[in-house]
């Protein structure tokens, strides 16, 4: 009996430690989630490397700007003042928070954002390190209590 119970519960460790799969043609391939230091990042590491991070949807916290031609996030509120617009990345919002949110209530604060980095895509007069475009979160990133 105790030869059962050991060789059931070998079976069932085997079983709970394989990776899971998924077929495409005749290739396996890991089902993967991105992790969440991968998806929750800092605008430096956006900006030291943006070639990780491009097509994929990230989540950052930064300075958000809107006006005519210069709509971005920066790093910080000093990057925006003094103009360092390689610290900052072009921004454009879903339909849906253009619909829900009054943008207003965000310019000029620092804010969270969800979006879809592009890095090829820099924004007005190629001025900027990328987009954020398709942004389907905008949140006041509030630090005061």
């Amino acid at each position: 009996m105790k030869y059962i119970i050991l060789i059931l519960l070998t079976f069932s460790l085997n079983a709970c430690s394989q990776n899971k799969t998924t077929t495409k043609g005749s290739e396996s391939e890991k089902e993967e989630a991105i992790p969440f230091h991968e998806f929750n990042i800092s605008i430096i590491r956006l900006i030291s490397t943006p070639e990780k991070y491009d097509g994929k949807q990230i989540q950052l916290i930064g300075y958000l700007n809107l006006e005519f031609e210069g709509n971005a996030i920066y790093l910080h509120k000093e990057d925006y003042s003094k103009g360092i617009s390689n610290n900052g990345f072009w921004v454009n919002f879903s339909k849906e928070i253009t619909e829900k949110k009054n943008l207003n209530d965000y310019n000029q604060k620092y804010v969270i954002i969800v979006g879809t980095f592009d890095m090829n895509s820099r924004g007005h007069m190629g001025m900027f390190g990328g987009t954020i475009k398709n942004i389907t979160r905008l949140d006041l990133w509030n630090f005061e209590n």
